[in-house]
């Protein structure tokens, strides 16, 4: 069966936000059909999309797995459930937030899932954090590496590196 490398974000700004982002690590590390390579380290965000609302903590991981998209995102969403997410408000805050960004260089939409992830291009949050796993990776629909979507990202929000790291 074909392993595929996938780039998940991570993100937490209710409660502990550094225990939920440790705990959906270990869960991402126990998910069925696929094997965690590394963790970007973890940074501190501005909010995006919504203001009013706490900081975010937030990381990347690459994964290898054998699952299609379609089946990973609904283990990525029991992950969520399982930590305790209450948030289903679009850019509000939430406890945990597992989100597919690239999946093996695919272009894919259905129902419940699109890759890459939508406005991943206009994300700081996301896009560096995923520059320090994935410098060299390759957007699928506009080409460009993410250090150079990092750098040519129009967003202005704050995204500081902490000295936490997921293990």
């Amino acid at each position: 069966m074909k392993s595929y490398r996938v780039f998940i974000g991570l993100g937490a700004n209710i409660g502990d936000r550094f225990a939920y982002l440790t705990k959906a690590a270990a869960e991402l590390r126990a998910l069925r059909d696929s094997s965690v390579v590394w963790f970007s380290p973890v940074y501190e965000a501005d909010p995006w999309g919504k203001a009013d609302q706490p900081k975010f903590l937030n990381a990347a991981v690459e994964i290898t797995t054998t699952l299609a998209p379609d089946a990973l995102l609904p283990e990525l969403k029991k992950i969520e459930q399982k930590l305790g997410r209450s948030s289903h408000e679009r850019w509000g805050a939430r406890e945990i937030d597992l989100d597919i960004l690239l999946y093996d260089g695919l272009v894919y939409h259905d129902d419940q899932v699109t890759v890459p992830h939508v406005d991943l291009e206009h994300r700081r949050f996301a896009l560096v954090p995923l520059r320090e796993i994935a410098a060299d990776v390759v957007h699928p629909v506009n080409g460009l590496t993410m250090t150079e979507l990092a750098a040519a990202c129009a967003d202005q929000g704050r995204v500081v590196k902490t000295i936490f790291h997921l293990l």
